[in-house]
């Protein structure tokens, strides 16, 4: 099985998991940064780093990519979403000027799929660079190798105020 394939594995296993800010726990609570942490747990064992306690609004205080430098810490880049598989990790900032605080696994929706969820975080308006950064769980190969099942239509995220959920879209 490859690393997309047991991501997207173990992250269907983390839906339904309530939507808690700061938590990090499957079936009790999390949120988007507590799915990502989950999952590294599952695969390596441990956390990938210790995570400060962080207020809802970090983003948008900051003014940093943390997000992003975590993720460029542990994470092999994938140069655009276009070239993302299911199982990559997407990060999404939610209007151009600020930094990416958003985070899912990009993943395919189930033929029956109704599209009910249609919450998927748009790019209408963004500059280039400013969409979703899509990096790779397997630190030591080529993220191009690692694609399983056609391109991505959805993600599994920590839906804030719901649970994680399985959303349509994240173009």
């Amino acid at each position: 099985m490859s690393i997309n394939a047991e991501v997207l594995a173990i992250a269907g296993t983390w839906v339904g998991t309530p939507y808690r800010h700061q938590g990090a726990v499957k079936g009790v609570g999390c949120d988007c940064l507590g799915l990502i942490r989950g999952i590294w747990r599952e695969l390596y064992g441990g956390e990938p780093e210790a995570v400060p306690a962080y207020a809802p609004d970090w983003a948008e205080r900051a003014g940093e990519e943390r997000l992003i430098a975590a993720a460029e810490r542990h994470f092999v880049p994938v140069a655009s979403l276009r070239q993302g598989r299911p199982g990559d990790l997407v990060l999404f900032r939610f209007r151009p000027h600020l930094a990416a605080k958003h985070a899912g696994i990009l993943a395919l929706l189930p033929a029956e799929h109704d599209g009910a969820d249609k919450g998927g975080f748009g790019r209408e308006g963004a500059k280039q660079g400013d969409g979703p950064v899509v990096a790779d769980f397997d630190q030591g190969s080529d993220a191009a190798e690692n694609g399983d099942g056609g391109p991505p239509d959805g993600f599994i995220h920590a839906y804030e105020q719901f649970a994680v959920t399985l959303s349509a879209d994240c173009s």
